[in-house]
């Protein structure tokens, strides 16, 4: 049937057999401006709760950490940010470490405002150059009397082939070796403050990475993106052979995907892509976590009761998630630590 009838006034009742003209129809349909308003609130709600549903899990525990002390890289934006100042509210002694030492300061100070808390210090620390990396761990270890937690948060994300100060690869020496370097340097005052605990953000883009034994620095063939999935996928194996070292030490380990988050991570990606590819990513921009929901699972690695005698396991939001087939390879782990220890200079 149509889904258009007739409308006739009382006048053309008696013309039933004449042909309504053009102003003489209507819609049977008619939306009244109240059922718009409950669809738009209906439509609203569920844009809400699907945002609610991806910002991911929440770290509910209330445990405090006054007298401990936790360093955090990258700690002067985005998750890192977040994740210190939960830190802070729970009475830590914070540590944020970062190469921007303006920025780290300003935000320093907005941590100690918010949090009520003075016990907030900033030190650099620069992970595209080793020497950095050991000039903070011999400042820690001079300067702290304990390392509880440790949080190995500063990344970077789909550069342009660059280099660090020692000649490898940005993203793999930023996200992994520089890491590595500082978690091995710290060791000591880790052990010294058990039960402690060593918090290694990743991410779900480990999933697609593969370790390119044969061409660590990708120089043969760089891709941004098959560098970032080596990076992630590097911490992941990095955690896991950690845990197996520091077995029955109090020590224990953990990696994490964070979630897609509004951060600056990724500040390198948004201008290789196309305007339209710009323009279809816009509306989805409301749905991704902002920076306190993507820092939920780093507290929960960091904190939480329940977690406290686990070690080596992957977590996405506030959860043990299984990780990639080549996540679990005993053996690539071994061999990037070796490869890993060597290209640091602890080999």
């Amino acid at each position: 049937m149509s889904s258009k009838k007739h409308c006739f006034s009382l006048s053309e009742s008696s013309k039933v057999s004449s042909v309504p003209n053009a102003t003489n129809t209507c819609s049977s349909r008619q939306i009244h401006p109240r059922n718009s308003i409950v669809r738009a609130e209906k439509i609203g709600a569920g844009i809400m709760a699907l945002r609610k549903w991806l910002a991911g899990g929440v770290c509910w525990s209330k445990v405090r950490l006054d007298g401990k002390t936790v360093l955090i890289t990258g700690a002067n934006t985005g998750i890192g940010k977040e994740t210190a100042l939960d830190m802070a509210k729970r009475g830590a002694r914070v540590i944020l470490a970062c190469r921007d030492m303006t920025r780290a300061r300003i935000a320093a100070d907005e941590i100690r405002q918010r949090s009520g808390n003075g016990n907030v210090v900033v030190k650099k620390l620069d992970l595209a150059s080793l020497q950095s990396v050991r000039d903070l761990a011999k400042d820690v270890q001079a300067n702290e009397d304990r390392l509880d937690i440790l949080i190995n948060n500063a990344g970077i994300m789909m550069c342009p082939k660059w280099k660090t100060e020692d000649g490898f690869e940005m993203q793999f020496g930023v996200n992994h070796l520089g890491h590595f370097l500082l978690t091995n340097c710290l060791l000591d005052l880790l052990k010294k403050s058990t039960p402690s605990r060593i918090v290694i953000v990743s991410s779900l883009a480990h999933e697609k990475g593969s370790i390119h034994f044969d061409d660590i620095n990708l120089d043969k063939d760089y891709s941004r993106h098959d560098s970032y999935r080596q990076s992630k996928l590097a911490n992941v194996l990095f955690c896991r052979e950690l845990a197996s070292r520091l077995q029955d030490t109090g020590v224990t380990v953990y990696s994490l995907h964070p979630g897609v988050i509004r951060t600056e991570l990724g500040r390198h990606l948004l201008p290789t892509l196309a305007l339209w590819q710009r323009v279809i990513l816009k509306p989805f921009l409301f749905l991704i976590k902002s920076p306190s929901a993507g820092a939920q699972t780093s507290i929960y690695c960091a904190v939480d009761e329940s977690q406290a005698n686990s070690s080596g396991l992957y977590y996405s939001d506030c959860a043990p998630k299984k990780p990639a087939p080549q996540a679990l390879d005993d053996a690539a782990a071994k061999k990037l630590w070796d490869i890993s220890a060597s290209m640091v200079g602890l080999a």
